[in-house]
């Protein structure tokens, strides 16, 4: 898998800003009289920024809020709370109008190449929808014309484009989703899990071809990922998701080389080493016990029942995600003591609402 991440020019500008990001779901019947009966707090206050060429990993367990978080950053899901700033727009309140001009700057990758594939059109078709959609082509010679190299451009025969999704292995179904992406020529594309539903060898291929795209075509990404092997090939930047929260968010090699945050260290020591002699020997940082419910979200820090490092100021104040320097931010209690002149739970938590977006990388 390749390693040769395209470097940032030292003054990339601002793809993508999120701030203060919230997505919540009523759970319960609510019709006809009343109110839910309760909440999901999928995201719950999470913001980072995306640089032009860059690629943000998004990593954190299975129902932290990673998918949530990318389908709101593309205003997929309307947004419960906070800001979206997409190209300097702040595209928060638009309505579906609004947003389909903007529809071309900004694409997703999903994790299933077939399911997201309609089984019943050509790659032809599939992939030229967009430019059909969006009137970028003006006769079938240049449509086909443009399909051909969109094909050829994620290393796909243009002859290939009369075949139908379930003629094709998994790694070219996940090109030709690359490929529609790619179609009308965005800044940012949403990797939603985009490998992790092929072998290892194709895992790697994939990857390479995202990271070839970037290099070539200046692309932002969102890469939302659980396997930390891929995340590290292709990241920039790292952000630790959890239980709806980002806990850490540092630089690729930061990050793996030390961990500051007790689920990011967690998480690090269950990355698999090539050695096998270093495998055995490397602590382990176990997790115990299982995420915790979003509907009924821990007091304090939200990590602090599996923490094997907690005191008794992780139970009742809620750490705010805060800057190091050199980019990176923790929101954790054992890198940022809280004031010994104790603020309340509560302020601290009113606080963290309206200082998290400023502190954070």
């Amino acid at each position: 898998m390749s390693d040769h991440l395209a470097p940032l020019p030292a003054a990339a500008d601002e793809v993508l800003r999120v701030e203060n990001l919230s997505v919540h779901f009523p759970v319960g019947p609510s019709w006809p009289f009343g109110k839910p009966r309760a909440t999901v707090k999928a995201v719950d206050g999470v913001s980072f920024s995306l640089k032009r060429g860059e690629t943000l990993g998004l990593v954190g367990e299975s129902g932290c809020g990673k998918s949530t978080t990318g389908l709101a950053a593309l205003r997929m899901l309307q947004p419960t709370g906070g800001r979206i700033v997409f190209e300097g727009q702040d595209i928060t309140g638009f309505d579906k109008a609004k947003m389909r001009p903007l529809r071309r700057g900004m694409q997703m990758v999903y994790q299933d190449p077939y399911g997201s594939l309609n089984p019943r059109m050509r790659v032809r078709d599939l992939v030229g929808e967009p430019l059909a959609v969006h009137k970028l082509v003006s006769s079938q010679a240049e449509y086909d014309e443009r399909v051909a190299g969109l094909l050829a451009t994620v290393g796909l025969l243009p002859s290939m484009a009369d075949r139908y999704p379930h003629e094709f292995s998994g790694g070219q179904r996940q090109r030709i989703g690359i490929a529609r992406a790619l179609a009308l020529e965005p800044s940012l594309i949403i990797c939603d899990e985009p490998v992790s539903a092929l072998d290892v060898s194709i895992q790697a291929q994939v990857v390479n071809v995202l990271v070839d795209l970037q290099q070539r075509l200046g692309l932002s990404y969102l890469f939302i990922a659980h396997d930390l092997a891929v995340v590290r090939h292709i990241s920039h930047r790292i952000a630790v998701m959890y239980l709806g929260r980002i806990v850490e968010i540092a630089s690729r090699d930061d990050l793996y080389a030390r961990p500051l945050h007790p689920y990011s260290q967690a998480l690090m020591s269950a990355v698999p080493v090539a050695d096998p002699e270093v495998e055995r020997q490397r602590p382990r940082i176990p997790v115990r016990g299982e995420v915790p419910s979003a509907l009924r979200p821990p007091s304090g820090c939200r990590f602090h029942p599996r923490c094997p490092m907690a005191t008794d100021v992780c139970k009742t104040v809620d750490p705010v995600l805060t800057s190091t320097g050199g980019g990176r931010a923790v929101a954790c209690h054992l890198v940022h003591p809280p004031v010994a002149a104790a603020v309340t739970p509560t302020h601290v938590q009113h606080s963290s609402n309206e200082s998290r977006v400023a502190r954070t990388a």
